[in-house]
């Protein structure tokens, strides 16, 4: 499984993914919706990711893929939770 965070700088929920994804030793890989780089990789999840009432993307935005198929994608360090317990 590979797994692609999404975040915002001076992000407390960001942050907070960041910490349970260390704390449970998952590895991932992060992109700042504030660079190039960033903006250019979640437009390739744009059909997936969550927005809220005024059609803003939450973050942080956990992507779980397998060979780019999409099994999961997280708002939360508690959803992030939740799922990987749930996994088994």
């Amino acid at each position: 499984m590979d797994y692609l965070l999404f975040t915002y700088p001076n992000c407390n929920k960001c942050d907070a993914m960041k910490k349970k994804l260390a704390e449970t030793g998952t590895p991932y890989q992060e992109f700042g919706l504030t660079s190039p780089p960033g903006k250019a990789k979640i437009r390739e999840f744009i059909n997936v990711i969550k927005r809220d009432g005024t059609g803003a993307v939450i973050l942080p935005t956990l992507i779980a893929h397998t060979q780019g198929i999409v099994r999961a994608v997280l708002n939360t360090a508690e959803e992030f939770d939740a799922w990987s317990r749930s996994k088994g």
